[in-house]
């Protein structure tokens, strides 16, 4: 590899599912394949309009809280990232734009067949369909049932 030419990158969709856990499982063992590094990311809601005062203060604290739990969970639930260099993401916003805007970076994009929401008669999640229909990198949608 020259200087000119970047590590590869794997991205990887969490959201406290055993869907995002089956999918952290893939994007690791793919990193360490690859030797790429590993950008684990969790999406939390974001308020379209800001809300100021206390209200806004508590709010905003409960759900970088919040994101800060899903994605220590995650890594304690992980297998090794020994020799994986992972970066490890809380993103206030939309989880399919957040992982669409991270694949432009990415040289796989790794998410859950279905997460925390949607229609449990889905097989694919509004999630990962989208990312599957407008990434700027490879999918690979993972079932939990591997």
């Amino acid at each position: 590899m020259t200087d000119t030419q970047q590590r590869p990158r794997i991205v990887v969709g969490v959201d406290g599912s055993p869907q995002g856990a089956t999918a952290l499982e893939f994007a690791i063992e793919e990193a360490r394949l690859r030797g790429a590094e590993l950008h684990v990311t969790y999406a939390y809601p974001s308020m379209a309009s800001p809300i100021t005062g206390a209200t806004a203060h508590d709010y905003y604290a409960q759900v970088e809280a919040e994101a800060k739990d899903v994605l220590q969970k995650a890594s304690a639930a992980a297998p090794s990232t020994e020799g994986i260099e992972v970066e490890w993401l809380g993103v206030p916003g939309n989880p399919a734009e957040i992982l669409i805007e991270a694949s432009r970076e990415a040289t796989l994009l790794v998410v859950g067949s279905r997460g925390l929401g949607g229609f449990m008669g889905l097989v694919m999640g509004s999630v990962s369909s989208q990312c599957v229909h407008h990434s700027h990198c490879p999918v690979l949608v993972v079932r939990e049932e591997h």
